[in-house]
């Protein structure tokens, strides 16, 4: 790789490939110039989906809102696959509040790729996220530390309760309309 391509490559690191951002902060025309083929791009995009994918935890979620994020602009069905691996091994045990933000971010990353994602593919997702919409609703309010129910603009659990019965209303009208519709 030459010097172009390497800050090219850094540039679209950094911005996670997203080049409306990189316009609005002038950047993208030195981006440009590294003359980057889409094959490469996408390479690219693959390697922020496997670190992102990487850095999922339940302490955390910063690499949760990136993947959502990138799902609005990088349709790949390869991003879903990551978060499920995750989802499937590590958010059944997590506290109520962190199950219900992977929860809301998987139905806006599965609504952002939904024209990308096989019908299977989609529907387990949207079973798996019932499933974990439907443990917070049948438990008691489990917080850990440092996640205090204000900062998620909740006030106690039928607060977080009106939240779930938002996304599983969500992924029932998705179901329905899907059930009827003639695509």
């Amino acid at each position: 790789m030459n010097e172009q391509e390497l800050a090219a490559k850094e540039l679209f690191m950094l911005y996670r490939g997203h080049f409306i951002q990189m316009h609005k902060n002038g950047v993208l025309e030195a981006y440009k110039k590294g003359g980057i083929e889409r094959e490469i791009e996408i390479t690219w995009y693959h390697e922020i989906i496997d670190k992102l994918t990487g850095e999922l935890s339940i302490r955390d979620w910063e690499a949760m809102a990136g993947l959502e994020a990138l799902a609005k602009y990088y349709q790949d069905a390869r991003l879903l696959a990551g978060i499920m691996t995750f989802v499937t091994r590590h958010i059944m045990g997590a506290d109520s509040i962190v199950k219900l933000m992977y929860a809301e971010r998987l139905l806006a990353i599965l609504q952002s790729l939904k024209s990308v994602l096989p019908d299977d593919q989609r529907y387990l997702a949207y079973q798996q996220t019932l499933k974990i919409l439907e443990d917070i609703s049948l438990k008691p309010l489990i917080i850990d530390p440092g996640h205090e129910l204000e900062l998620f603009n909740l006030k106690d659990k039928k607060s977080l309760n009106n939240r779930v019965k938002k996304s599983m209303d969500e992924i029932n009208t998705i179901r329905f309309t899907k059930l009827f519709s003639k695509e």
